[in-house]
């Protein structure tokens, strides 16, 4: 099987040079994302808009580089996301599209119409079957996101507190999926409610086909049948009080596949191209409300057809780097009897596991951890 080809750039930007911005445009146009016919084609531009307090996530100005390619190219571009699964300023599409504007994502600034994949409370989803998928058969995908003719990432890679990193794949995935896929890769088991925070509005009833919620007239609250509730998690996204929950997590491994599965529902059999940037390498998502130093310094930038490929050349790349002064990994490091993994991540986040998401990933088909990489 031919190798993947990644394309990688530094951060050297030498006085009167070209700005990072255009660094990023020639990037993606030397890995031929020219390639793609987009002329009159919807192209979805997937990216993590930040929590508000976090500072870490990708600027505008990087999301504008790509837009302006893929404008260039004929293609109708929107920057997109999806709904997050818990409490926070971006759980439904007014509150996201807020979130986003605070932070500096707006048609102004970006180039293009900014939509919320999963709509408004993060039920507006499709049904996605993950072809060769062990642990999911059916990923529950935003609908904006499989209307999309062409589908673009543009990741920031950085550390995470479940999955050691979070690069390309779970940007996708995880991203990709609305209210009930995050929960499905999360969690399993039963709905549990709240009945502090139920306010009785019904709302969640319309969402269940199973019969699995059932009104107390008494209480005036939602209860489970617990014989009838399947599971899926719909309910979650049409609770604006954040009563519903689901318990039982997913160990992290089971995590990582899942995570791989949902990604190769989003880009299976359709014209894809991904960027990943290696940026500010905070230790924690930034689906935090806020941003620890970055544990390791700044690398490049990376572009690739290949999901799977342009993964393992960021890990491949931060293995070989040194970890940053006054971090969170160089303070794990100098705890006497600290167990050195020999990489970074466990370093950082000793209970993360990221090897089973691209083990899991190469074997049902989604790219090849086998990358030539081409340096600009």
């Amino acid at each position: 099987m031919e190798k993947a080809k990644v394309y990688f750039t530094d951060f050297r930007t030498p006085a009167g040079g070209d700005g990072l911005p255009t660094k990023l445009k020639k990037l993606i146009q030397k890995a031929g994302i020219a390639d793609l016919d987009m002329e009159g084609k919807f192209v979805a531009i997937k990216m993590h808009f930040g929590e508000l307090g976090n500072i870490s996530y990708l600027r505008p100005n990087y999301a504008r580089a790509v837009v302006d390619v893929v404008r260039a190219l004929g293609g109708k571009p929107y920057l997109t996301d999806c709904n997050t699964l818990y409490p926070g300023s971006r759980k439904n599409a007014l509150e996201h599209l807020e979130c986003a504007w605070q932070n500096g994502f707006t048609p102004l600034t970006v180039g293009c119409p900014i939509l919320i994949g999963d709509g408004l409370k993060g039920t507006d989803d499709v049904a996605v079957p993950v072809v060769g998928g062990e642990f999911v058969k059916e990923a529950r995908i935003g609908r904006a996101v499989m209307d999309a003719d062409v589908f673009i990432s543009l990741t920031h890679f950085k550390g995470h507190e479940s999955t050691g990193f979070s690069g390309t794949i779970k940007n996708i995935g995880m991203g990709c999926g609305s209210r009930a896929g995050k929960k499905d890769q999360h969690s399993h088991g039963k709905a549990r409610i709240d009945e502090e925070a139920c306010r009785g509005c019904r709302r969640c009833m319309r969402e269940c086909a199973n019969d699995g919620l059932v009104f107390d007239e008494e209480s005036r609250k939602m209860r489970v049948d617990l014989d009838h509730c399947v599971g899926c998690g719909r309910c979650v996204g049409a609770c604006n009080f954040d009563a519903i929950s689901f318990g039982e997590d997913n160990a992290n491994e089971m995590l990582c596949c899942r995570m791989a599965e949902y990604t190769k529902a989003v880009v299976d059999g359709r014209p894809q191209f991904h960027i990943s940037l290696i940026v500010d390498v905070s230790p924690n998502c930034d689906c935090h409300s806020e941003n620890d130093a970055p544990i390791l310094p700044n690398i490049g930038m990376f572009a690739s057809f290949d999901p799977l490929a342009l993964d393992q050349a960021c890990v491949d790349a931060c293995l070989a780097a040194s970890p940053m002064p006054n971090s969170q990994l160089w303070d794990n490091l100098r705890r006497p009897g600290f167990a050195d993994w020999g990489d970074p991540f466990k370093n950082s986040t000793p209970e993360s596991e990221w090897r089973a998401c691209l083990d899991h990933a190469e074997k049902i088909g989604l790219g090849s951890r086998e990358y030539e990489l081409i340096r600009m």
